[in-house]
């Protein structure tokens, strides 16, 4: 087996759980990484106390490393006719639901790239492994991560993206691929190639020096060797661990991906204001619906989606959730985090 990710983490398997935004929690993170794989924790939506919060929380329970995803989006950009057009393309859902649009839209959370606090909060805490998605920060950023010993990851899509990252000083590559759920770690969304995860490894495999990860429709041992045999170092899987108990997935969230729904997998913009997988409900295609007004940016449109869930909620309707899901969902697994490890552990080795 090609060691190199294990080394370079200091983990026992080449296996990453993947820092889903909503889904995973410092629980899971340091389940994970007891198993003797990489945890992670996403803080892109989070405030820097919110993250230190969560930093902490996890090293509480795991003296493993595990690792903490940035979100480096370009800024939003706030158009006032654009948010209240969307406003009112969304009205009647509001009102179907019993609840009422809200006057403006925010941008809900700020990108890594121009939050100087949230960098000297990672300096102070230097998790092991800090990952970042939708691009790269500024190089000052890198520097000042690495100069704290801290290893980074970033999300590749395509090889051009591959080729900025290692010239910025990244430590590996998460290869993802278009199978992946949620949001894919595409760095300009409108021109996104939509390679598939093995397409994607075989473009990478030679001209990248440093390890890659696959990601992307990855459930099992077979399908990480699968990759590692196409030149990954290891795998991040992340809907593999939606159904683990120490997710904070919630009961209509587990309902679905126990169902016949997860054969039907889309991705949308409309829900977020950038492209995300997930299962079908009315929530995407009814945000989606032709003839939509144009979208505001990510994370201003994701502001309106999360107010339609509130009204949602309050009136007792699950057909308007986010549930984000890959290509690979029917496959998914009830297991504690710590089992599924083992298993994946154990296929892997039967699959090599």
């Amino acid at each position: 087996m090609n060691d190199r990710l294990t080394r370079l983490l200091g983990i026992e398997h080449p296996i990453i759980q993947a820092p889903m935004v909503g889904v995973s929690t410092p629980r899971l993170a340091a389940a994970v990484s007891n198993a003797g794989a990489l945890g992670s924790i996403g803080v892109g939506a989070s405030t820097v106390e919110q993250a230190r919060a969560m930093i902490q929380q996890t090293r509480e329970l795991t003296d493993r490393p595990f690792s903490v995803n940035l979100f480096c989006h370009r800024p939003a950009r706030a158009d006032a006719d654009v948010e209240t057009r969307w406003l009112e393309h969304l009205a009647p859902l509001f009102g179907e639901l019993g609840g009422t649009p809200p006057n403006a839209l925010r941008e809900i959370y700020r990108s890594f790239v121009e939050d100087d606090a949230m960098l000297r909060m990672l300096c102070d805490e230097r998790p092991a492994v800090v990952s970042f998605h939708f691009g790269l920060p500024p190089q000052g950023f890198i520097e000042a991560l690495k100069e704290a010993g801290v290893l980074l990851l970033c999300s590749v899509t395509h090889p051009e993206e591959a080729r900025l990252a290692e010239a910025a000083g990244v430590d590996a590559l998460v290869a993802q691929g278009y199978e992946a759920g949620g949001h894919r770690g595409v760095f300009e969304p409108e021109r996104d190639a939509a390679l598939g995860t093995f397409a994607l490894l075989g473009l990478l495999a030679n001209p990248c020096r440093i390890p890659l990860i696959a990601a992307g429709g990855i459930m099992d041992g077979r399908g990480i060797a699968a990759a590692m045999r196409l030149g990954a170092s290891g795998a991040q899987l992340g809907t593999a661990f939606i159904l683990c108990p120490e997710s904070s997935a919630n009961a209509a969230y587990r309902g679905a991906m126990k169902s016949a729904r997860t054969a039907d997998t889309r991705i949308t913009s409309a829900i977020s204001g950038r492209p995300a997988r997930g299962l079908v409900n009315r929530l995407l295609t009814e945000l989606d619906a032709p003839g939509r007004p144009r979208l505001p940016d990510y994370p201003i449109a994701y502001d309106a989606a999360k107010a339609l869930l509130a009204a949602a909620g309050a009136a007792g309707n699950d057909d308007f959730a986010v549930q984000w899901a890959g290509q690979g969902a029917p496959l998914a697994r009830e297991l504690p985090a710590v089992e599924l490890v083992r298993r994946l552990v154990q296929e892997l080795t039967e699959a090599g």
